[in-house]
């Protein structure tokens, strides 16, 4: 019985010393968010401040069983920013998303992709730097990426 008693009180002291770990989470200020979304991830275009393509990003939301909801677009644009993040982007744009279909590894699949971009610097703007826009923009062509 008191063997029960120590081996609990150690299995409550590393839980609470081990949770502070895990929900360290990055304070990471993005120079543009998505309100609804939380993250910076956009279905359009920016136009209002230059950028730089920095890749392509593609991403697949599968359901975990044939019973499964839908993936929200809250989960499918995280899925997109965490792709863009690990490019080194400021932001996603043109991000796009099409209904779930049913494949061989899935009960159901979403694709999604987008742009990932990287502000100019004011030191860039001020040396003349042209910021490049989606307008004639191919994703196909681009780094042999398909989306």
């Amino acid at each position: 019985m008191k063997r029960i008693r120590i081996l609990a009180a150690i299995a409550v002291a590393a839980m609470a010393i081990s949770t502070p770990a895990l929900a360290k989470k990055k304070d990471v200020t993005h120079v543009m968010v998505n309100e609804e979304m939380g993250v910076p991830v956009f279905p359009y275009d920016i136009t209002d401040k230059p950028y730089k393509i920095v890749g392509v990003v593609t991403a697949g939301v599968r359901k975990a069983t044939i019973f499964s909801k839908e993936p929200s677009q809250q989960k499918i644009y995280n899925e997109l920013w965490e792709r863009g993040e690990k490019l080194g982007a400021d932001a996603v744009i043109g991000a796009k998303y099409g209904d779930s279909h049913i494949t061989a590894m899935s009960w159901g699949s979403t694709k999604a992709g987008g742009v990932a971009i990287k502000f100019l610097t004011a030191d860039e703007v001020a040396a003349g730097t042209k910021g490049d826009t989606l307008e004639g923009f191919d994703p196909e062509a681009w780094a042999g990426k398909k989306m």
